[in-house]
């Protein structure tokens, strides 16, 4: 076995180089520039990976999405579609792709939604380019298991925090990880309020990104073909409940304020993992409070 994770640089990535055996690959850009499908080609055949664990992506919080709409399109198709098709010409016999809940409809009639709720309408207006993108690439695999016989397949999680979270790019960071800096900056500066952006009534379901790497490692390592939603139990909470929870967690004297002016996001887009317990029954998920601490101490020591 030896498996090839694009976006290895990344949250996810940095996760699982702990999991994934030690011949893996994590190719930076540098080394492989996946919006070249040349180039993309030439990597697989060289280095003729058995798997590939697809996590690349162009990310961004909102602000960025409805800015550059055609930019989060444009690379996120390009990546998408050149590992997929040179996946198949490399003849690669195992691909899973990484989506997100976010290529899931903007509002559906019932939640928790499920994977045959995917295509019931538009993704959010406030990632409506991204969530297309990503949506495209579960379209692609399906469409390549049909009509080439290849068995790739895909998961969808829902929000994931950890303490490798990316904060050198404000745009380019996650609820829990922005969050936490917002109150190590307000520290830092004598504040004791922070603003976040909305009203804090949209609802999301958090994970920690450590899960769904040593989720990816069971997929592979039990050739599991089968697309399913990746999400603990009973976690779906609105923005404020986990803005609250963090800064009691914490222990801080910290107030929040809404800016009101700013979008949402998507109300709500909580998955259901019923079918996930079908492959994976027994699965034990960290728990929120045991990494906050950590992830507050990594970035305020930095």
């Amino acid at each position: 076995m030896k498996i090839l994770v694009t976006g290895g640089g990344g949250m996810l990535g940095s996760h699982l180089k702990n999991e994934l055996p030690k011949n893996s690959l994590f190719p930076n850009k540098a080394t492989l520039n996946l919006t070249n499908y040349s180039e993309t080609l030439e990597y697989l055949i060289e280095h003729k990976p058995t798997h590939i664990v697809h996590a690349a992506a162009k990310v961004g919080g909102i602000s960025s999405n409805i800015k550059y709409p055609c930019d989060f399109f444009e690379e996120n198709i390009l990546i998408n579609t050149n590992i997929v098709k040179a996946a198949r010409i490399a003849k690669i016999p195992n691909l899973l792709g990484i989506l997100s809940t976010c290529i899931f409809p903007d509002q559906c009639a019932e939640y928790p939604m499920t994977e045959e709720m995917l295509h019931n309408g538009p993704p959010s207006p406030t990632n409506f380019s991204y969530g297309y993108a990503k949506r495209c690439l579960d379209v692609h695999i399906r469409a390549s298991n049909k009509q080439y016989d290849t068995k790739y397949n895909s998961l969808i999680p829902c929000n994931l925090y950890s303490e490798f979270d990316r904060t050198e790019d404000n745009n380019k960071m996650h609820f829990v990880t922005a969050l936490i800096k917002k109150i190590i900056d307000a520290e830092k500066n004598g504040e004791t309020k922070i603003v976040l952006f909305g009203t804090g009534k949209p609802r999301r379901q958090f994970m920690y990104a450590g899960d769904l790497a040593k989720i990816i490692k069971t997929v592979v390592e039990n050739n599991i073909k089968e697309d399913f939603c990746v999400a603990p139990d009973n976690h779906n909470f609105t923005i404020h409940f986990m803005a609250t929870k963090i800064i009691s967690i914490l222990n801080k004297k910290i107030d929040i304020s809404y800016d009101s002016s700013k979008p949402d996001g998507q109300f709500r887009k909580d998955v259901s993992n019923e079918k996930m317990k079908k492959f994976i029954p027994s699965f034990n998920f960290t728990k929120f409070e045991d990494v906050i601490e950590r992830i507050y101490t990594n970035y305020a020591n930095r």
